[in-house]
């Protein structure tokens, strides 16, 4: 399954600090390679050293950042093969999981969903693409709530962290974004029908051309992948 967050208590500063961090590596504001200056993220947060490190072994335990002794500590490069490890077990589990939703479906959670459609044709209409994947995991976090099974999108974002930066990197190339919306829209169609078999099919149509767009940016992108 790739890198899996090991639980450890973390106080308040170090959870901050590691949410912060992880969406700056997630959203690739902290590239990939880069190194990670642990007094420069203490004095522009204004915190010790200590929640810093607890932040940092946090992240290194989800295989985001590497610590290397006598070195330094830097941002993870992207592992294709860790993201398309990703990609199979979100395949396996969102289609499971869109499954049922369609089966459970109900007024109030097709009304949210409806919403977070509407929210990402604002954000291809301002064109503030980067926003994009907080939208992408509410809609898919939802269907995975409604699908009934509490701990299933817990399971999927643990398999996804590489993945996630890949999709990232994917959004600008034109027309994806507004593709990958219409495959969202048609998620959604057969799931307020209520089939089953077509929210799988679109599902599944949607995970595995959305990875191809990704797997095409590696081309010209070495420097922020792993050499394997």
């Amino acid at each position: 399954m790739g890198h899996i967050a090991v639980e450890r208590r973390s106080t308040p500063k170090a959870l901050q600090i590691y949410e912060f961090m992880r969406r700056g590596i997630i959203l690739l504001e902290m590239a990939p390679g880069s190194a990670i200056i642990e007094k420069d993220i203490c004095l522009a947060n204004g915190v010790s050293r200590t929640p810093v490190r607890e932040a940092v072994q946090k992240l290194a335990d989800e295989g985001l950042v590497i610590v290397v002794p006598q070195s330094g500590t830097y941002v993870s490069r992207i592992s294709f093969q860790l993201a398309e490890e990703g990609f199979i077990i979100r395949r396996a589990l969102e289609i499971e999981g869109v499954r049922r939703a369609a089966l459970r479906r109900d007024d109030t959670a097709l009304a949210r969903l409806d919403s977070i459609l509407d929210r990402m044709r604002q954000i291809l209409a301002d064109n503030t693409l980067k926003t994009y994947l907080s939208a992408d995991d509410d809609f898919h976090g939802s269907i995975a709530e409604l699908s009934g099974m509490t701990r299933l999108w817990r399971y999927i974002s643990m398999a996804k962290v590489d993945l996630d930066r890949m999709r990232q990197l994917s959004a600008p190339i034109p027309g994806h974004l507004e593709r990958v919306t219409q495959q969202h829209e048609q998620i959604v169609q057969a799931i307020r029908r209520g089939s089953a078999d077509q929210a799988e099919l679109a599902m599944r149509i949607h995970l595995e051309s959305s990875f191809e767009v990704m797997a095409s940016m590696i081309k010209g992108s070495d420097d922020l992948f792993v050499g394997e």
